[in-house]
């Protein structure tokens, strides 16, 4: 991979760096990622600087870092993993706040909602047993919310409400978007810019939020992926450019 293919990494390439790097240190774990470039990530990091991680096809069969099937996984021993904190899933969001509630079960009010979504599924179960990311290709006010309309994936703010029982296991690494990534490190727990996406400028971040957001005085940029990485994402792990149909840029 010659320089000038570094230098035209595009935003959905720096996305997928940011989602591969929310299993950096994980160790032995299993790894749910949702959403083609979370996949792609989970698949780089494999091949790369997390060797031992378990992928998962979202289903029942453990697949190699090529995506083909290497085992099966039966849905007790899934259970366990999760149940266990073994399992670290990134998920999407229709919603979410600045606490890290999520929601993609409805829009509106829950007696009469104004969107039907997925419904809760496993958010809940997810988020108090084991960490949950989340990735959001199209960052907007209509996503960064206030106040989520219903919590699914439960929150800084939820768990803590909750007691002991519910913040013991309860961990949200990273969410990651289109335009940089965000943690919760701060004294209350809220949404915290880590970094952002080169050519993204924090205005951009703040008006695409609907929430006031902590912006450090210094943000780093998302790091890019290295010549090899870049190679094994372009050519081994996603040749089609699924990638490039979530962001687009």
């Amino acid at each position: 991979m010659n320089a000038s293919a570094v230098e035209s990494v595009t935003r959905a390439e720096y996305c997928v760096i940011a989602c591969a790097e929310a299993w950096r240190g994980d160790g032995e774990i299993l790894a749910s990622p949702m959403g083609a470039v979370p996949s792609v990530g989970a698949r780089l990091a494999r091949l790369t600087f997390a060797p031992d991680l378990l992928l998962t096809d979202g289903e029942a069969t453990l697949v190699g870092a090529d995506g083909e099937a290497e085992g099966w996984l039966p849905y007790r021993r899934h259970l366990a993993l999760v149940t266990g904190g073994r399992r670290h899933v990134m998920m999407g969001a229709s919603q979410i706040d600045r606490f890290g509630n999520q929601n993609i079960s409805c829009v509106g009010d829950w007696e009469q909602p104004a969107r039907q979504l997925l419904g809760v599924r496993g958010a809940p179960v997810n988020t108090l047993n084991n960490p949950v990311s989340y990735w959001i290709p199209r960052h907007s006010p209509r996503v960064f919310v206030e106040r989520v309309d219903m919590i699914c994936g439960v929150g800084h703010d939820s768990a803590r409400a909750a007691g002991p029982s519910a913040t013991r296991f309860h961990r949200i690494p990273r969410v990651v978007s289109d335009l940089g990534v965000f943690d919760f490190a701060t004294p209350d727990r809220s949404m915290r810019l880590a970094s952002l996406h080169p050519g993204v400028t924090t205005d951009q971040v703040r008006e695409a939020t609907g929430f006031a957001l902590t912006v450090p005085a210094d943000v780093p940029y998302t790091r890019g992926p290295s010549p090899a990485e870049l190679a094994l994402i372009r050519e081994v792990i996603d040749p089609g450019r699924t990638r490039d149909r979530e962001v687009g840029a």
